[in-house]
């Protein structure tokens, strides 16, 4: 895989993107070829953000993007639950009845978060839900299987996305 300016390529180590390198935090297993639920692991391969959101209520305008941000609401989820026929989509509703992740956290987490195509919109069940990317915990602070930059990191590559622009996770 070769990679363009226009492509953010993510490792261990950091990410590259637009001429610049980052600190990144990837999952606590690692990155892995065989992406299964639970994992923890990041899934390597070529990915597209599709589309985000983010904390309006905590007074951020989300950056300028070629990507779709939405805010997120006080019932947005996302579903985690093989088991779930809406299984790794956004959702907003109030009783759920399958496992979800809370989109509205009280960590920044997800003050901006972005969602790519690993595994979605057309989900396999157990093949892992959500590659998102997102704000840190802290540098090198391992995610659930996600990719997480420090903030200010993330709304400078949120502002220089382009269309064509791909996520090329490497082992």
């Amino acid at each position: 895989m070769i990679a363009r300016r226009a492509d953010m390529v993510v490792t261990r180590w950091g990410a590259r993107f637009m001429g610049r390198r980052f600190p990144v935090s990837i999952g606590r297993g690692g990155i892995t070829a065989e992406k299964r639920e639970g994992d923890g692991a990041t899934p390597a391969g070529v990915w597209r953000l599709l589309h985000g959101g983010y904390r309006a209520d905590r007074g951020a305008a989300p950056p300028a993007s070629t990507l779709p941000l939405d805010p997120i609401g006080p019932r947005d989820i996302w579903s985690d639950d093989p088991d779930d026929p809406d299984y790794n989509q956004w959702l907003t509703g109030t009783a759920h009845p399958f496992s979800h992740e809370a989109l509205r956290r009280a960590d920044p987490l997800y003050d901006l978060v972005l969602a790519s195509d690993w595994n979605y919109p057309h989900a396999t069940p157990g093949r892992g839900s959500a590659l998102f990317v997102h704000v840190w915990r802290r540098p090198r602070y391992p995610t659930a299987g996600c990719i997480a930059f420090r903030r200010d990191h993330l709304a400078w590559i949120v502002a220089r996305w382009r269309a064509e622009s791909r996520i090329i996770v490497q082992l």
